[in-house]
């Protein structure tokens, strides 16, 4: 017997296809649908971890940024204790300094050179003289420059020529004369090293 296939079999070969891609098309949207899931929870996953690691990081700043404070706190308060120590080294090497201050005028005062008043304010002092001429002050000053180790810095602020009475006919020609020197501290005087040459000190001319 001959079978004859009366129904439309492009219509159930055409069916086939669209049911095979639409179950093709399923799968490959559940198939991306899961590969998706699994790269976003990775990436999450990865996300979580390194919100963990900024989190842990945070706090071991903030920790570190409290120590810092504390340190910048005993470092002020080192400092204080160091200023401290110095101001009262400096007042027990102070306790000494008229007794070097008088010393080495006496010992560093030409001949022909008097003084008449002396100020002193903190290390400055200011010497108010009369000298027979203006060489005398030269030399005062090259001596407080490089004879003794207790004064630096000496400086001439001023000097006038002016006339002195010794008698009832004998009037002569001095230099009244001020001086301005820094007086040094014990510790000072002890780190410094004297320089080797005495610094000169040119002849001052003195005003009329």
């Amino acid at each position: 017997m001959i079978l004859i296939n009366l129904l439309p079999h492009r219509e159930v070969a055409r069916k086939k296809r669209q049911d095979a891609f639409n179950v093709s098309l399923a799968v490959s949207a559940l198939l991306g649908g899961l590969i998706s899931g699994v790269i976003f929870l990775w990436y999450q996953g990865q996300i979580d971890n390194q919100q963990s690691q900024n989190l842990m990081l945070e706090n071991e700043i903030k920790l570190l940024d409290g120590q810092i404070k504390d340190i910048a706190g005993l470092e002020s308060e080192i400092a204080a204790l160091r200023a401290r120590q110095q101001a009262v080294e400096n007042l027990q090497a102070d306790r000494n300094l008229p007794v070097h201050l008088l010393t080495e005028l006496v010992n560093q005062l030409p001949d022909g050179v008097y003084i008449n008043s002396m100020k002193q304010d903190n290390q400055a002092v200011q010497i108010q003289g009369v000298a027979q001429s203006s060489e005398r002050v030269s030399e005062l000053l090259r001596n407080l420059s490089s004879n003794t180790p207790w004064f630096s810095k000496p400086e001439l602020v001023d000097i006038v020529a002016g006339n002195i009475t010794l008698g009832a006919r004998d009037q002569r020609r001095v230099a009244n004369f001020r001086v301005r020197v820094q007086l040094v501290r014990s510790s000072e005087m002890l780190k410094s090293t004297q320089s080797p040459g005495a610094i000169p000190v040119a002849t001052v001319p003195v005003k009329k």
